[in-house]
């Protein structure tokens, strides 16, 4: 069984940084695309970004393109998301997941075990 702990959330100004962190642990990552999701309150949850098994693709939802980063290091089981130029649109509970291929997409119904989200909020 995989388990996922987020972690990294919290308060920034509208323009600062966060970076989320997805510890996992129960399997080697080497076997899953990991994607970051988030669900505002009163909409559906959508798919931020996703990277392969290994590290090599990587996938963004057009409003965060060229602002935010993910990224993987296999050997600590971690894949992080570093999100700069925050908007106040960008507050939501962001979840880690995790899709069992080595190439996956950023449709959330594909991603079989999930973590419990941090919240982030951007607000001045």
């Amino acid at each position: 069984q995989l388990q996922l702990v987020e972690s990294g959330g919290g308060l920034v100004q509208p323009g600062g940084s966060l970076r989320l962190s997805c510890a996992v642990s129960g399997s080697p990552l080497d076997y899953y695309t990991i994607g970051w999701f988030r669900q505002a309150p009163g909409k559906e949850r959508e798919g931020v970004s996703c990277i392969s098994s290994n590290g090599g693709l990587t996938k963004y939802t057009d409003s965060v393109k060229g602002r935010f980063t993910i990224f993987r290091d296999n050997t600590k089981n971690t894949v992080y998301l570093q999100m700069n130029r925050l908007k106040p649109e960008d507050t939501a509970n962001y979840y880690c997941a995790a899709n069992p291929v080595a190439y996956g997409e950023l449709g959330p119904g594909d991603y079989v075990y999930w973590g419990q989200g941090t919240q982030v909020t951007v607000s001045s």
